[in-house]
């Protein structure tokens, strides 16, 4: 009877030990999680701190750059590559991090946006500057039919390649085209047969712009004036470059009435009120980039953000 009794005794105190050891490892537990989400909850706030410094910073970076382009139009209408807002903003040391940046001519570029009239209609001008400028990148030019068809208000494909809701509707997963003008070249990427690559490629030479704009032959691409003419030749190109370097075309018309058409030649100039920054900010470990559209009014030089997109790349 005894010995049962001190057995039992021995398996309660047994039984007292486990569930302590239990409680402590469950209490270590719970200390450990509270620690860590309280850790985690400090780290949230660090970097929700350093990303508010860093917006701030792309807008600081911002407000700056409107300055220089408002001083820039006072200096003189020509905008070309030699120019003070031309030069890469190298990096430049803040609190914590760096900023750098870019600014470039949007008007360098061919405006997707001119494919179409007022009315929606498509531009038979501008539409075969874009085959051109297809063809000089290597590009597939039926993709100019296709983007035509993209952004006119018509729903019926144009051409014999083009494409509409019916082409759209009918993919996995379904959808229509926007039959309007872009915001963003971001949304070619959506027509009827463009991979990857091909849109990486045209991304470089297009823009999406409100309303019509002409090319500033001083910043435009080299694919961009070679489709300036369907005779326009690579040797040509490197020629314009070559004379339009450090201070721009003295003289467009000069340098290009035996290149072009007349009707080319009066959508050709030297000025640009679209510009495109690019800032880049690291704060600690937060990295933002920043773009922003500037449009300069030509006769004020008032400067206007009319698009901004933030990214963490």
């Amino acid at each position: 009877m005894m010995r049962r009794r001190y057995m039992r005794a021995g398996n309660n105190r047994g039984v007292a030990l486990i569930t302590a050891l239990l409680i402590s490892a469950i209490a270590t537990m719970v200390a450990a999680n509270l620690a860590w989400d309280n850790a985690l909850d400090v780290r949230r706030t660090m970097v929700g701190l350093a990303r508010d410094q860093a917006v701030n910073v792309a807008l600081g970076a911002e407000s700056w750059v409107i300055s220089i382009l408002q001083q820039d139009l006072q200096d003189g209408p020509t905008d070309h590559l030699g120019e003070v807002w031309a030069s890469e903003l190298p990096g430049l040391p803040i609190e914590g991090g760096e900023v750098f940046g870019a600014i470039e001519d949007l008007q360098g570029r061919f405006n997707v946006n001119n494919l179409v009239n007022e009315e929606g209609r498509i531009e038979e001008a501008p539409l075969e500057q874009f085959r051109r400028l297809l063809n000089a990148l290597g590009i597939d030019p039926r993709f100019a039919g296709i983007a035509a068809d993209w952004i006119d208000t018509n729903v019926d494909a144009s051409f014999p390649d083009g494409a509409e809701d019916a082409i759209y509707t009918g993919m996995i997963p379904p959808y229509r085209t926007a039959n309007q003008t872009l915001t963003s070249v971001s949304e070619l990427a959506a027509i009827e047969g463009m991979d990857r690559q091909t849109f990486r490629l045209l991304e470089q030479h297009i823009v999406a712009l409100p309303g019509r704009t002409n090319i500033n032959v001083n910043t435009a691409t080299p694919a961009v004036l070679q489709s300036l003419d369907e005779n326009m030749t690579t040797s040509d190109v490197e020629g314009l470059v070559q004379e339009r370097a450090g201070s721009g075309f003295s003289e467009i018309e000069t340098s290009f009435a035996s290149l072009v058409t007349p009707e080319v030649l009066n959508t050709l100039e030297e000025s640009t009120r679209f510009f495109r920054l690019k800032v880049v900010v690291r704060v600690d470990t937060v990295r933002i980039t920043m773009f922003s559209v500037l449009q300069r009014a030509p006769q004020t030089g008032t400067v206007t953000p009319i698009l901004r997109s933030f990214g963490t790349t």
